[in-house]
């Protein structure tokens, strides 16, 4: 039987981060809704993880990681209301269409942003996990700790939420 590898190896260490810092960022950027603020947390829980590396299993290193990144969101979440904004991605500006096109381009893109944002919290997490970093239902349910149908019907409500916004179908492009 081979012996686990430490958590303390600088070489264990940066292939960890390697492995879950960007899944760990993304996680946490649903549920604040700002990237940078997500970003400086992944920082502080890998400090944690260094600090605390003597007595994290290799094999609990995840786990470790996504608490202590809830519990860091949910400090940071007492001390301010944090409201759900998508970072403003710019639409690349085309000649051949008309000014009418980008506005309603944008009118659209600021309704679904609006939609997405008042969800459930549950819900706007499983939903854009599953639509932005294209995480099946089970992936998912093992990351959040919950069951795969509870995933399931959450996704299921968004998408409900979603399509029955009457707003959101007239800017139908």
């Amino acid at each position: 039987m081979g012996q686990e590898p430490s958590v303390c190896e600088e070489q264990v260490y940066n292939e960890i981060y390697r492995t879950h810092a960007e899944s760990l960022r993304n996680y946490l950027y649903y549920k604040f809704g700002n990237i940078q603020r997500a970003e400086d947390i992944v920082q502080d829980a890998f400090i944690k993880l260094w600090s605390n590396c003597g007595t994290v299993i290799y094999e609990k290193v995840a786990g470790f990681l996504y608490k202590i990144s809830r519990n860091l969101m949910i400090d940071a979440l007492r001390t301010k209301k944090v409201a759900l904004k998508f970072e403003k991605g710019l639409i690349p500006s085309q000649d051949n269409e008309d000014p009418y096109f980008h506005l309603r381009t944008k009118e659209f893109r600021l309704k679904i942003e609006s939609a997405i944002s008042n969800l459930p919290e549950k819900q706007r997490e499983a939903f854009l996990m599953n639509r932005i970093d294209k995480l099946t239902y089970k992936e998912i349910a093992l990351r959040l700790n919950v069951s795969q149908t509870a995933i399931e019907k959450r996704i299921a409500k968004a998408l409900i939420k979603l399509n029955t916004i009457s707003e959101l179908k007239k800017y139908s492009i």
